[in-house]
């Protein structure tokens, strides 16, 4: 079965920096696009970082741009999202998500993010999400 877990999440200052870590199992991830989604309380789920995957040029949110970065480490089938100079508004529960299919992932990534009533977009594989607070 097709697995991803989530860690790394946890709280920190503004300006302070978090590594997040998303574990496959099941799949080999270098053969799905990778992306990661947020969530902070009472609103939708929107992209954050995404990558192809022929592993192309990431696409960055507007509001991460310059401070988080995407890879994947194909030795220990892993996706990780680097975020530094983090805010307060950065606060979410951070979710990975893959899929085979590279336009699906990318489309839900990049705004309008339409997940549909389920709220998973249909895409292949989502983690179960870990909490970041960024708080003073």
């Amino acid at each position: 079965q097709v697995q991803l877990v989530e860690s790394g999440g946890g709280l920190v200052q503004p300006g302070g920096s978090l590594k997040l870590s998303c574990a496959a199992s099941g799949f080999t991830l270098d053969h799905y696009a990778i992306g990661w989604f947020r969530q902070a309380p009472g609103k939708e789920r929107e992209g954050v970082s995404c990558l192809a995957r022929s592993s192309g040029s990431p696409y960055y949110a507007d509001s991460v741009k310059g401070r988080f970065t995407i890879s994947r480490d194909s030795a220990k089938n892993t996706v990780y999202l680097q975020m530094n100079s983090l805010k307060p508004e950065d606060t979410a529960v951070y979710y990975c998500a893959a899929d085979r299919r590279e336009l699906l992932l990318l489309r839900l990534c990049v705004p309008p993010s339409l997940l549909g009533p389920a709220g998973d977009g249909g895409l292949d594989a989502w983690g179960q999400g870990t909490l970041v607070t960024v708080s003073s």
